[in-house]
């Protein structure tokens, strides 16, 4: 990086956000210091990007922009290409610009038709196309995943969902309670693909936990439109894991912002357990959890919400954050039972392996009886049969 400068004004000047005095200022850093590249954190309309181009003669990317690059680069599945590409084609469009006449397909003059179709609006077309077939790749990823959580709902399984800034150690936390093995990098937004494992409580009860893109402040409207279906994980949730990186100086800024990122998507009113992760990075290991939980929700809507410490890295604290998971999840009880079922009936059998404990099966002729230890959600859901 050459150089960084901070420009303090009571309203942003139209025409470059920054002013020309500094401008200017920036004009001769780069003269000095041969950089190609200005950066800034701020999005910028598009008069704005062209006039501080023409300006200073280099590359300009707002804050939109970065954030679209970084997540081009990670996004590895089908889904999460198509949401960056969404996102980028958005920004795209109003930013297109062209030479008019210069650009036209047919020439203008006496005796000829005038001025044709422009590459500009052949380009705006063809973009708008695109944004409407990747729209439409998305809502039947949306119907997919809508089918999913149905199916999901059918075997009555809590969802949790894990939240919170950006590098707050969600994917680490995240393998630390499933033995995922997804990717966990201090990288910004090292997982955009939402994944969906399951994990045994304390009670033997069986949940599946969301790991998903981690928010930053001021998101870009077209990140959150983009990735609508993805945030939709967090929607379905019983219950918030909202992960605060405790050894971060801008921990309640973070919280702040992830708070009000769940309100934007309707997801305010459900109930979080603030998990403050990393107290191994804290000079004495420790942390007074309850004391920093009210700072975190001082001011919040959710200030009933529970805080627990832990370091996902380590494994301190994991425990009592299942134990506290056990307890604010609504109580869906392990019982004993013994069903009958047809001897060909494998799919029922599989759902007692795969949701309960199978103490022991016994087969006589066409059927055979199961004791199993299962949920009484599942028992209920199974006696209606």
């Amino acid at each position: 990086m050459v150089g960084r400068t901070i420009q303090a004004r009571d309203a942003p000047e139209a025409a470059t956000l920054i002013g020309r005095g500094k401008v200017e200022e920036i004009a001769a850093s780069i003269s000095a210091g041969a950089a190609g590249t200005v950066i800034f954190d701020h999005d910028l309309s598009p008069t704005q990007q062209r006039n501080l181009e023409n300006a200073l003669n280099c590359k300009i990317i707002d804050r939109t922009q970065l954030i679209l690059d970084i997540f081009a680069s990670r996004a590895r599945t089908r889904e999460g290409r198509l949401q960056v590409e969404l996102a980028q084609l958005n920004y795209m469009l109003p930013r297109l610009t062209g030479k008019g006449a210069a650009m036209s397909r047919l020439g203008g003059g006496i005796g000829t038709r005038g001025p044709g179709e422009t590459q500009l609006e052949t380009d705006r077309r063809r973009i708008a196309r695109r944004i409407k077939r990747i729209s439409n790749d998305l809502e039947n990823v949306r119907t997919g995943r809508a089918l999913h959580r149905r199916r999901r709902a059918a075997v009555p399984l809590a969802t949790l969902a894990l939240a919170g800034y950006t590098n707050a150690g969600k994917s680490t936390l995240f393998n630390r309670l499933t033995e995922a093995g997804v990717l966990a990098d201090a990288r910004l937004f090292a997982t955009l693909d939402p994944t969906v494992r399951p994990l045994v409580l304390p009670s033997r009860r069986r949940v599946l936990l969301s790991d998903t893109v981690g928010f930053i402040r001021n998101l870009p409207t077209t990140l959150v439109k983009a990735f609508r279906a993805t945030l939709e994980e967090v929607n379905e949730a019983a219950l918030i894991l909202h992960v605060i990186d405790a050894s971060s100086p801008a921990a309640p800024d973070h919280a702040a912002h992830v708070f009000k990122v769940l309100s934007e998507i309707g997801a305010s009113a459900i109930p979080q357990l603030l998990v403050l992760n990393k107290i191994d990075r804290l000079p004495d290991g420790s942390l007074d959890a309850e004391s920093m939980g009210r700072r975190l929700l001082s001011g919040d809507a959710g200030a009933q919400s529970r805080t627990v410490a832990i370091s996902g890295l380590t494994g301190t604290g994991i425990d009592r954050l299942l134990g506290l998971i056990d307890e604010l999840l609504p109580a869906d009880p392990v019982r004993e039972t013994t069903l009958t079922l047809d001897a060909g009936d494998g799919a029922t059998l599989a759902l007692l392996h795969e949701f309960g404990r199978v103490l022991d099966v016994r087969y006589d002729g066409d059927s055979c009886q199961v004791r199993a230890q299962i949920p009484q959600s599942l028992e209920q859901r199974l006696g209606r049969r």
